[in-house]
């Protein structure tokens, strides 16, 4: 996927991009392949799949749910910064925190915010158990999301907590949806939230099966969750 069918298949689904906005996506890209010779950021670094796979795919998540808004959405997990910063760059007007475990990764979304000259963006070096601990952002945020970082019965624990009641966590995933969604359900439901859609697509090109599944919060999650780091991946709820 080359810029021109990236900005033309954004604006086919009601997300138009300026000039500015294209040259921040075309300057995150080479600030990844740079730092990505340095770290392990990603395994995809040839343009058009870094734009389909990680850009389109991030944005994606915006064709089922309202982005527009200024919303405090938490992404956990973010690893180079999927899908939260295409997301913020899109749509400027959300507050931004991300939580990712390894240091090097938050050194690298810090220099990107600053030569994106992004706002309201924070990034916060902690392991999603104990963030979900912390009072400051326990049920805080009014999106969560999350992407390729754990199945949805591990996923939920490490999300949902920090969501508010009312409030929505976004699940982006792959063909494996449907057999997790079956499997986690439990959890979704003890740690307070409902599937309240979910969305399959083929990201284009490539035609591999995506799922944005949209869970509402609808009570407090129980104080307990998420437990200690490491217990979630090896004991899931269920």
């Amino acid at each position: 996927m080359d810029t021109e069918q990236f900005v033309q298949l954004l604006a086919a689904k009601g997300i138009s991009l300026s000039p500015e906005q294209i040259q921040q996506y075309e300057i995150y890209y080479s600030t990844l392949v740079e730092w990505n010779e340095k770290m392990n950021l990603t395994a995809i670094t040839e343009k058009k799949e870094v734009y389909l796979k990680h850009f389109y795919d991030s944005l994606s998540a915006a064709f089922y749910f309202d982005f527009s808004k200024p919303l405090t959405v938490c992404d956990v997990g973010a690893g180079a910064g999927f899908p939260s910063i295409p997301l913020k760059i899109a749509f400027p007007e959300l507050h931004i925190t991300i939580v990712d475990s390894l240091n090097k990764r938050i050194g690298f979304l810090t220099h990107l915010a600053e030569v994106l000259g992004l706002n309201n963006v924070q990034f916060i070096h902690d392991r999603a158990e104990t963030f979900g601990q912390n009072k400051m952002y326990r049920e805080a945020f009014d999106v969560v999301t999350a992407r390729a970082v754990a199945r949805l019965s591990v996923l939920s624990e490490l999300c949902l907590p920090l969501a508010k009641v009312g409030g929505t966590f976004v699940a982006m995933k792959g063909a494996s949806a449907k057999d997790e969604l079956h499997a986690g359900q439990k959890a979704v439901s003890v740690l307070g939230g409902r599937l309240n859609e979910s969305h399959t697509f083929t990201l284009p090109q490539e035609e591999s099966e995506r799922n944005i599944l949209i869970i509402e919060k609808e009570k407090t999650t129980p104080k307990k969750y998420p437990r200690k780091p490491g217990t979630p991946n090896k004991s899931p709820i269920e």
